[in-house]
């Protein structure tokens, strides 16, 4: 259930989703390769920036300037 949630989100960041480097990334793979290799390989960096924010308990941050800014005072 969750690889296939994972490949789901990972459709929705492609095609719904607000611009981001994580789907500029997908879309040049799905350039190269086509959508369903660039979702799958989506997904699985998805599984991984996930699996770093639970191990680092860690926010998920869109920009690197957010990231920058730290957390809300």
């Amino acid at each position: 259930m969750v690889r296939t949630a994972l490949y789901q989100a990972a459709h929705v960041l492609m095609h719904h989703g607000r611009w981001s480097s994580l789907r500029g990334w997908a879309m040049r793979i799905a350039k190269r390769s086509g959508a369903k290799l660039a979702k799958v390989a989506l997904a699985r960096k998805l599984a991984v920036v996930l699996h770093r924010m639970w191990i680092s308990e860690t926010e998920f941050h869109w920009t690197k300037s957010e990231q920058a800014l730290g957390p809300a005072a």
